[in-house]
């Protein structure tokens, strides 16, 4: 089977739910508080983990007990983890205030995810020998630039969540093969605040994009031209945490278990395909608390699409 190889952060969230996000210098009352394996990268390996494909997480945790249950997480879901290190740097962690409302606001202190700085030679032969290389922008841009040049050299088929935004290295975004923003990281990113536009400015090149935008689906844009609108599938959400993730994890595990990858590139069907069950995957999750805990399954999303 097709190899996905996410290259990306490993958070502990420390989650506190609440009737509504607090004013400048206000205290108020949560309801509960938990503790949560995340991070964007270790959400999208475990998302596509669960949608049956074979994963090789990348990037690194501290020596301490955040760090100790990440890796028990890591393996009890079937994901490698070979090139996952130990860093003197703590575990990192988020911070996320839950609304009743399920919006949430995230603040991550980065810890060990700042130290993955470039490649060892291990992850350079894991991401050449995988068929997908995943990653998003909590870790040092330099590893991000450079595992991209790998896996492209390669013929690895590369995806870019790019979130936290941050200023992005000039060309770099026309070397993914596939990004995958919000709406409002693609507004920061092109200055469009028309999301098919957006969608329209980072597709050139003959690069992917998909604008995700919530309760309204997603924009499927490919070499400069949208290609259509994908509805998302009604949910009463909960908890938005890890939606995005669910979506990025899902839609590439649909790739890879489809083999849609071809000399050419993949066909606009497939993606389109593999879309519709990042919808549901992400439908599903946000009718969960939490971020790892609430990726469904790929029976339970075979389930509404088979």
């Amino acid at each position: 089977m097709t190899t996905i190889a996410v290259l990306g952060s490993a958070n502990m969230d420390l989650v506190v739910r609440q009737s509504r996000l607090p004013e400048p210098g206000e205290t108020i009352f949560g309801h509960s508080f938990a503790t949560v394996p995340g991070g964007k990268g270790l959400n999208q390996a475990v998302a596509a983990a669960r949608q049956g494909a074979t994963v090789d997480f990348l990037g690194a945790v501290g020596a301490d007990a955040y760090g100790t249950r990440l890796r028990a997480l890591i393996a009890a879901e079937g994901i490698r983890s070979e090139g996952l290190a130990d860093a003197l740097e703590p575990t990192g962690t988020a911070h996320i205030s839950v609304t009743d409302a399920g919006e949430n606001s995230i603040v991550v202190v980065s810890g060990a995810n700042a130290t993955v700085t470039a490649l060892t030679t291990a992850q350079r032969a894991t991401i050449g020998a995988a068929g997908f290389l995943v990653m998003q922008c909590e870790l040092p841009l330099a590893v991000l630039v450079e595992a991209n040049a790998v896996a492209r050299a390669a013929g690895v088929f590369t995806v870019l969540t790019p979130a936290p935004v941050v200023a992005l290295p000039e060309g770099f975004l026309a070397a993914v093969d596939l990004v995958v923003p919000n709406q409002l990281e693609a507004a920061a990113l092109t200055g469009q605040t028309d999301a098919a536009r957006a969608a329209e400015l980072l597709s050139t090149d003959r690069t992917w994009a998909i604008v995700t935008l919530g309760a309204e689906g997603a924009i499927v844009a490919f070499d400069g031209e949208v290609l259509g609108l994908a509805p998302a599938r009604p949910a009463t959400a909960v908890d938005t945490t890890a939606a995005g993730d669910s979506f990025v994890g899902a839609l590439v595990a649909r790739l890879a278990a489809t083999d849609a990858v071809a000399t050419g590139g993949v066909a606009p069907e497939a993606m389109i395909d593999a879309v519709r069950w990042a919808t549901v995957a992400a439908s599903l999750t946000v009718t969960r608390p939490g971020a790892t805990e609430s990726l469904p399954s790929l029976a339970e999303v075979a389930a509404i699409l088979v």
